[in-house]
């Protein structure tokens, strides 16, 4: 599965439009506060890593579903709540591309 934020993939020809697909993935633990803001930012980074692939994965999966081999024009959104949940989402075009 060829992912890009461009609308075009280099050395590829778009052969049909399958469709918007998103992925959409929330950390449901809750991250603990920790008053070492090192051990802190390094928590977020890591729950951000996880939720991301989460998403992107879930992203990936809607556009086989319509036998896509390509997502092109992805747009992700992150999103850290007051409460500490991580919340991502993924969108983009699927595609077959040659």
């Amino acid at each position: 599965m060829i992912l890009t934020t461009t609308n075009e993939i280099e050395g590829f020809r778009i052969l049909e439009y399958k469709g918007i697909v998103s992925g959409i993935s929330v950390n449901m633990q809750k991250m603990s506060i920790s008053f070492n803001m090192e051990k802190y930012y390094a928590g977020i980074s890591e729950t951000m890593s996880q939720v991301k692939e989460q998403a992107f994965q879930e992203l990936k999966d809607n556009a086989r579903n319509l036998n896509a081999n390509a997502i092109v024009g992805i747009k992700v959104d992150m999103e850290v709540t007051a409460n500490n949940y991580i919340a991502v989402s993924v969108t983009g075009t699927a595609v077959s591309v040659a």
